[in-house]
C-alpha cells in the first residue's frame, strides 16, 4: 500500500498483479477492435467487449466483472452511464477518441456537438483519462481531468509487410461520407480505382481490405485539423498514405512518412503519378512502415497499463475517493 493511500485511509485502488495482466478493453468493435491488443503477448490477457451508446450497460458490466480485469479501458468513456463502475474492482481508463474544440483554434458546429456529448461523461467511473490528441486536452479538462495524452494504437493484426505494387494501385478509404470528404475524393474517385467504404467494417474485414490494398487516403470528418488512426493504421499495413494536413503529427513526417494532400486536384495528380510510376513512392512507404511502430498495440497498452497502476497506487483516484 503506497503511503499516500495509507495517510488518508483510502483502500489499496486495485488488486495487486500476480500472473499475467488482464486487461478489458470496452467499446464499439467497428471502430475499436483495430485500436486494442489480442493475445499477442504472453504476459497479457486481453478481452473485447462489444459496447455502445444505448446498449445494454449491466450486461457490459457483467462482462466486465465475469473477466475479472485489473485494468478497463474504455473507449469513449462518455457512453458509459453514470456510475456504472463506482465499485468496479478494477482500475479504469478513459480514452477521449473525438475531436473537440482547442484553445484558440477555430469553431466548428460538429466540434461543438462532440463536446457537448463529452459532457455526458461521468468522471468518477474512471481512474484516469487520455486524449487522443494533446491540442484538446485544455479544452476537455473543463469537463475531466487529463492524465497524459496519446494517439490510439494500431492492433498487431493489421500490421504487414511493404508489398511491391503489382499493375494499377489499389487504393482505400474507410470512413463515413460527409460533404468535406466527398468534395475531397470526388474527382479520384470518378477516374481511379478509390473503394470507399463509408459504413461500419468490422475487423476482420478489415483486415482483409488493408490486405487488397497498397494505397491509404486519410480526409478529415470536415474541414478542421485532427489526427485520425486509420493514417497509423494504413502505415502499419504497409500503405502510402496519402491524408490532409495532419494536426498533431505524432512523430510523422510529411514527404517522408505519408504525402501530404490539400485539394482534390492535388490528390487526383498524386494518383495520377502513382499510376503511372506505381514505384514513385516505394522509399516513402517503407518508411511509413516502420515509423508505424510507433503506434504497435503490443508496445502501448501494457507501458500504459503499467503506467496506471503505478501512477493510481502513488498519487490516489478521484474514482475511488468517490466509491470509499
Amino acid at each position: 500500500m503506497s503511503l499516500a493511500f495509507a495517510q488518508r485511509g483510502l483502500p489499496v485502488p486495485a488488486p495487486p498483479v500476480r500472473g499475467p495482466l488482464r486487461l478489458a478493453f470496452v467499446g464499439q468493435s467497428t471502430f475499436f477492435a483495430a485500436c486494442s491488443l489480442g493475445d499477442e503477448r504472453p504476459d497479457v490477457q486481453t478481452t473485447f467487449i462489444e459496447f455502445r451508446q444505448g446498449a445494454d450497460a449491466p450486461k457490459m458490466r457483467a462482462a466486465v466483472d465475469a473477466f475479472a480485469p485489473h485494468v478497463v479501458a474504455v473507449f469513449r468513456p462518455e457512453i458509459v452511464p453514470a456510475g456504472l463502475f463506482a465499485d468496479l474492482p478494477a482500475l479504469t481508463l478513459g480514452f477521449l477518441t473525438e475531436p473537440i474544440p482547442r484553445t484558440g483554434g477555430r469553431g466548428h458546429p460538429d466540434l461543438e456537438r462532440r463536446l457537448g456529448e463529452l459532457r455526458a461523461v461521468d468522471p468518477h467511473n474512471f481512474d484516469r483519462h487520455v486524449s487522443f490528441d494533446p491540442l484538446i486536452a485544455e479544452t476537455a479538462a473543463t469537463v475531466l481531468p487529463v492524465w497524459r495524452s496519446a494517439p490510439l494504437p494500431v492492433a498487431d493484426r493489421c500490421f504487414a509487410a511493404v508489398r511491391p505494387i503489382q499493375g494499377r494501385p489499389r487504393v482505400l478509404f474507410v470512413g463515413r461520407s460527409t460533404h468535406h470528404r466527398e468534395v475531397i475524393l470526388g474527382p479520384a474517385k470518378h477516374d481511379f480505382d478509390v473503394l470507399h467504404m463509408a459504413f461500419g467494417v468490422g475487423a476482420g474485414e478489415l483486415e482483409q481490405l488493408l490486405g487488397e490494398h497498397e494505397v491509404g487516403i486519410n480526409v478529415h470528418n470536415e474541414p478542421y485539423p485532427s489526427f485520425e488512426n486509420r493514417v497509423a493504421l494504413h502505415l502499419a499495413a504497409g500503405h502510402l498514405v496519402f491524408s490532409e494536413r495532419l494536426s498533431p503529427l505524432h512523430g510523422l513526417e510529411p514527404g517522408i512518412d505519408f504525402l501530404e494532400i490539400d485539394s482534390p486536384q492535388g490528390l487526383h495528380h498524386a494518383l495520377g503519378m502513382l499510376a503511372r510510376y506505381p514505384g514513385l513512392w516505394h522509399r516513402v512507404r517503407v518508411r511509413g512502415r516502420r515509423k508505424a511502430e510507433l503506434f504497435r498495440a503490443s508496445r502501448i497498452w501494457p507501458r500504459l497499463a503499467g503506467d496506471l497502476l503505478r501512477d493510481v497506487a502513488a498519487f490516489g483516484t478521484p474514482h475511488r475517493r468517490a466509491a470509499a
